[in-house]
């Protein structure tokens, strides 16, 4: 496959730009990967691993020359970092991002890019609760979704070339309106995160006084809400800041349907849950008849021949 780009600046490299150097490298994507990241120490392991063709100290440095420019940090980052680049952005380029939040980047970055830019922005839904460099891999992307969510007056060129990229690393790509799509990621990420949190929070509690036996006991659905629970908490920080209002409307449809449950366990309407339950796990077919998850047992995890599980490409955000 011939490159899609010259030159992929990523900007930032944890998980999902790692993911995304090993795909395109994998799959001849980029002529060059040219990566930075905020610490030294992440510098040094891209540096000492491989992992980008050049990495530099600077997002102003590794922008320079590039015709694809991908902001992989967090949200709340953004702005920041689109004003450092803004000036050294070359000529045609795109810019583009990996955020689970589409309003808010568009409102911060937006302002800070030239005219002679193309801003595309975009989220892929991938991702598992590692992070940093070392946690990436190719196949990442391979059958997720990845959200394009061109931002007003977007160049349908740069659109349309951003989608092969996807493409090309494995993703099915699909277009959206910002506010929808913060909507429906309130839906299918975000509150799903925020009640693993507090489902462990509450655990956390509990095991205080039950000593370790909360840890000791824990059944496969406790044990996925702590997968859940161990994303990123900058990351899921500034989405939830930055989401506000899509998730606090998802959040009180959840505490009705919850006081909803609690009414029928109260009274013993069986009848009520047996009914609720059917509903909800037919949706759960739905997702593995969409391939966007395994009814394998133990979550889907395969065993390593270490032993150890492999970790599942859940929906990142």
């Amino acid at each position: 496959m011939s490159p899609v780009y010259d030159r992929v600046a990523l900007i930032g490299l944890g998980l999902i730009a790692s993911s995304m150097a090993h795909a395109m490298r994998r799959w001849g994507l980029a002529g060059e990967i040219v990566g930075t990241a905020r610490t030294a120490e992440t510098r040094a392991i891209a540096r000492e691993d491989g992992l980008c063709d050049r990495v530099t100290e600077t997002a102003a440095e590794a922008v320079q020359g590039a015709d694809l420019v991908v902001l992989c940090v967090p949200v709340g980052a953004m702005g920041a970092i689109a004003a450092e680049i803004g000036p050294h952005l070359a000529p045609g380029a795109t810019v583009s991002d990996v955020g689970s939040v589409k309003r808010a980047v568009i409102d911060a970055v937006a302002p800070h890019l030239p005219d002679h830019v193309h801003f595309v922005p975009a989220h892929p839904l991938a991702g598992t609760e590692h992070s940093g460099p070392r946690a990436g891999f190719a196949e990442l992307f391979k059958n997720r979704w990845c959200l394009i969510v061109p931002a007003e007056g977007s160049d349908i060129q740069a659109v349309a070339r951003l989608r092969r990229l996807w493409e090309g690393m494995g993703a099915n790509v699909d277009e959206m309106d910002a506010d929808h799509h913060d909507l429906v990621l309130a839906v299918t990420s975000h509150t799903p995160h925020l009640i693993a949190y507090t489902m462990v929070g509450v655990a956390d509690d509990l095991r205080r006084v039950t000593n370790s036996e909360v840890i000791k006991y824990s059944a496969a659905g406790f044990r996925d809400f702590t997968r859940i629970a161990a994303s990123d908490p900058t990351m899921w920080r500034d989405v939830f800041l930055n989401n506000k209002d899509a998730t606090l409307e998802i959040l009180g449809r959840f505490t009705e349907e919850l006081f909803a449950l609690q009414r029928a366990i109260r009274t013993g309407d069986g009848d009520l849950l047996h009914a609720y339950f059917t509903r909800t796990r037919a949706i759960r077919r739905s997702i593995i008849e969409a391939g966007q998850d395994t009814s394998a047992p133990d979550f889907g995890r395969a065993a390593t021949p270490a032993g150890e599980t492999q970790p599942k490409q859940a929906a990142r955000s």
